[in-house]
């Protein structure tokens, strides 16, 4: 079955940088999408960025000039790098993919989504 493997969070001082990372395995597409999630306390799950199978991507407004999301080394690794964390940012990471979206011009829809990684805790402290 698919999987997905995410690097492990951690905690960072405001302004700081954490690179996460996601990988698919066992499945049958030659490329895929591949999105970040996250979900403070007290808050619903909110898409974050996202890079489709032809390269493109998108993040979110609050992020944007902060974070960014790459292919990795191969097709089915995706790092979303983030930069000049704040406390705000603090949050359980997710990451999920889909083999039907290729380009992206928003946070795919959530039903399109056909495996999710366990997530990863990021702390941003004051």
């Amino acid at each position: 079955q698919v999987q997905l493997t995410e690097s492990e969070g951690g905690s960072v001082q405001t302004g700081g940088s954490m690179r996460l990372s996601c990988t698919v395995s066992n499945h049958p597409y030659s490329t895929v999408c591949i999105t970040w999630f996250r979900q403070a306390p007290g808050k619903e799950r909110e898409g974050v960025a996202a890079i489709g199978g032809d390269d493109s991507t998108f993040t979110i407004a609050s992020v944007k000039g902060r974070f960014s999301v790459s292919r990795g080394t191969d097709r089915y690794t995706a790092h979303l790098d983030m930069n000049n964390l704040q406390p705000e940012d603090t949050a359980m990471y997710f990451c999920a993919f889909s083999g039907r979206v290729l380009n992206i011009m928003n946070i795919p829809p959530v039903n399109l989504f056909e495996a999710w990684g366990q997530g990863t805790q990021v702390t941003v402290s004051s």
